[in-house]
């Protein structure tokens, strides 16, 4: 590498200079202060850990985005995290197994991810998040959603912000109804995602379904829009099965809760929504700013997470990289201006200094030499 490109960073890894990394430890203070006067509490996982502990369970999906390499004492293979929420659900089910009751945690750190996920995003996010474990209900689920959206708005009005929400348990459902094997289940959910009305109309003709199951199915991509779509969806979906129709109530409890709460939020019901499917079991949620196709926060439901860890136990949560959030902070406007004293070995003058950032004043040692 010439000298002129040692400059450089990988594609799509950044570095924060001193205005917004001064806005990002204001705003992480901030956010973590928040999140523990809800009752959150601290924890910080390991950077690295084994291979295998790392993508157990529902976390073997982020195999792909995992950087790898070798420990040099035990010679096993380790992974650098590329989610922090699998290490939280370890400590949850693990660690702190023995705590009685509802826990709720909370996590910041950095993590590293072998592809981008979206166009322009990092590959070394700061990720912020907050997590339930012990409880199902839609309370939690709500609580979560309620954490995420004042997180959102300590740097983006609530009139800016429009929520995503849907429910992985209805496509589940209607999968399983219809008889679909894994690879035609994976097809229609790929189809589904990219919202391809012709693909999956003919998918749905080559599987040879019952007529209910093929109109259901096809009716999803089309099922999205505000609350209303709900109602309609009990009645396209009226000969579902018993969990899809459970799915569709607790889109109504969350709706309902969210008009009580958020009174201002714009929700979005979207039942083709499957961010995560593999991963979450029941309600899913991401916010949008508006004008922007991509989330700036996301999260939702994934029960039994600590299954594979010995502690099978209900969950929800979200997260979100705060380097987005920072990227909407205004730059730093203050009036302080910084106080330039001459180095000086003398007591008298360090006591004054010191007195001086006692006070919240920036004290500079001017060195000698120095206009």
């Amino acid at each position: 590498m010439s000298v002129k490109q040692r400059w450089l960073l990988p594609e799509g890894i950044d570095e924060l200079l001193p205005e917004q990394a001064a806005q990002l430890e204001q705003l992480r203070r901030q956010l973590l202060d928040m999140m523990q006067s809800w009752g959150y509490q601290l924890v910080f996982p390991p950077l690295v850990e084994y291979l295998d502990s790392l993508l157990t369970g529902t976390a073997k999906t982020l195999d792909l985005q995992t950087f790898k390499l070798t420990d040099q004492m035990s010679g096993r293979l380790m992974g650098i995290r590329a989610d922090m929420t699998p290490q939280v659900a370890r400590i949850a089910a693990h660690t702190l197994r023995q705590q009685e009751g509802t826990l709720r945690l909370c996590y910041i750190g950095n993590v590293l991810q072998t592809l981008p996920q979206g166009q322009g995003r990092s590959r070394n996010p700061i990720q912020l998040g907050a997590e339930i474990y012990g409880h199902a209900g839609p309370e939690s689920d709500m609580e979560v959603l309620q954490l995420m959206v004042e997180v959102l708005n300590t740097t983006i009005a609530n009139t800016d912000l429009f929520l995503d929400l849907g429910h992985v348990g209805i496509f589940r459902g209607l999968a399983e109804f219809a008889g679909l094997n894994d690879e035609q289940e994976q097809e229609l959910f790929s189809a589904l995602q990219r919202k391809a009305l012709p693909e999956i109309e003919t998918l749905l003709t080559h599987y040879q379904l019952s007529s209910d199951s093929h109109a259901m199915l096809l009716a999803l991509s089309e099922l999205n829009g505000d609350v209303s779509i709900l109602n309609t969806a009990k009645d396209v979906l009226e000969n579902a099965p018993e969990s899809v129709h459970k799915a569709l109530d607790s889109l109504h409890t969350i709706a309902k809760m969210t008009a009580e709460r958020l009174p201002e939020l714009t929700l979005n019901f979207d039942l083709a929504e499957l961010r995560g499917y593999h991963y979450h079991t029941g309600v899913v949620f991401a916010a949008y700013q508006a004008g922007s196709a991509n989330a700036i926060a996301m999260g939702g439901r994934y029960d039994d997470i600590g299954e594979d860890f010995g502690h099978a136990q209900p969950a929800t949560g979200f997260s979100l990289d705060l380097k987005n959030l920072v990227s909407q902070l205004a730059s730093i406007e203050t009036n302080k201006q910084p106080v330039y004293l001459p180095w000086s070995s003398d007591e008298k003058d360090k006591r004054k200094v010191q007195a001086l950032r006692e006070q919240g004043e920036v004290v500079i040692y001017q060195f000698a030499g120095e206009a």
